[in-house]
Parts: structure tokens; C-alpha cells; sequence
């Protein structure tokens, strides 16, 4: 594993190891960012096909095929492009809670800043400590920058992540024929 040294920033990461299909592997005191490994897919899984959870993330639910086909493709964009989504753990015991980091897609002319955690991780805290550990990398190893958000004016969650990240309304506009805000990230200093 190699480890690469980036500036230290309050709970931003202190140091980056290289795993996981090529993706690095970013900490915080509580989070790790990493790339997917075999035993995420059943979290990932139930968040993507639970109709409910979904209602406002891209098309809606996803079945067992398509999960299996985006999981892929989130496991292997680490080695094609050189970015991609994290899964974000437990530093302490590397559970998985969620996944954030850039969303690729030949529908958008740019990344997305994208998260979401798994049924029953809400309420800490953990999407905002890693969507902007996420964004900062983004920046500062990959100079993509300044990134959006694309968010469902419903999705209060999700608005109020955006928010604490300091990014703020850019615009409106849709997503699979459904409305959202594109929320503009500020670059980190």
C-alpha cells in the first residue's frame, strides 16, 4: 500500500493510502474513505432498492441487475478514470455507512459531488464529514473544482449536507425528468 502525505486540515485527511482497485483510502478521526470491496454490495443493495430511499436519487429504485451493473461500475472507475464514489466506513471498525465522492455520467458535464449512507447511519453527522473530505481530495489531488451537487428540492437531508458544506443554489434544473437545485461547492482553502 502507498502512502501519500496531504495537508493536514482540522479533520481533513492526515495521510493517503492507495488500495481497494486503485482507490485511495482517506481518513479522518472517525471516517475512512475507501474504495468498494465484496461485502458492501448488501448494504448497497438495500439503500438502492428500497423505493422509499430512493425516491428522490436518479431514476428511483434499482433492481438486483442494475445494482449489480452500478456496483461495477463503481468498483472499476477507481482504475479507468482515476476517480470515482467511496464507500465511507468506520475508521475504528471499517463498517460501511454510506458512499460519497464523484459521480460520473455521460448525461452531465461535470462531476457530481455525490452522497448518500445506508438505512440506519443518518443523524451523526457522517455525510458531511465525508462529502467534504471527498470535495477537498477532489481539489486538492485531482484540481476538480469548484464541484456541484445535484439535489431534489425535496430532499431536506440532502439540502442541509449541501449547506453545511457551504455550497449553496446555483440554479434549478432537472435529472431524469425530476427537479433539482444544482448546489455550487466552494473550492476549500
Amino acid at each position: 500500500m502507498k502512502k501519500i502525505l496531504i495537508p493536514s486540515d482540522g479533520e481533513m485527511a492526515k495521510s493517503v493510502d492507495v488500495d481497494h482497485h486503485g482507490a485511495p483510502v482517506l481518513t479522518t478521526e472517525r471516517l475512512c474513505l475507501r474504495g468498494w470491496e465484496d461485502g458492501d454490495f448488501a448494504p448497497y443493495l438495500d439503500l438502492v432498492s428500497d423505493s422509499e430511499r430512493m425516491r428522490y436519487v436518479g431514476a428511483g429504485a434499482m433492481t438486483i441487475a442494475q445494482a449489480q451493473n452500478e456496483y461495477r461500475e463503481m468498483r472499476d472507475q477507481w482504475i479507468t478514470r482515476g476517480i470515482g464514489v467511496f464507500v465511507i466506513a468506520k475508521r475504528e471498525n471499517h463498517k460501511s455507512l454510506g458512499f460519497t465522492g464523484l459521480f460520473e455520467s455521460p448525461m452531465l458535464d461535470e462531476p457530481e459531488l455525490c452522497w448518500s449512507l445506508f438505512p440506519g447511519c443518518e443523524g451523526m453527522g457522517y455525510a458531511s464529514e465525508a462529502a467534504a473530505l471527498a470535495r477537498d481530495w477532489s481539489y486538492r489531488e485531482r484540481d476538480i473544482g469548484p464541484l456541484m451537487s445535484l439535489v431534489h428540492p425535496e430532499n431536506y437531508p440532502s439540502r442541509a449536507v449541501a449547506e453545511r458544506l457551504g455550497a449553496s443554489i446555483e440554479r434549478e434544473s432537472t435529472w431524469l425528468g425530476k427537479p433539482r437545485f444544482v448546489y455550487r461547492h466552494v473550492v476549500p482553502v
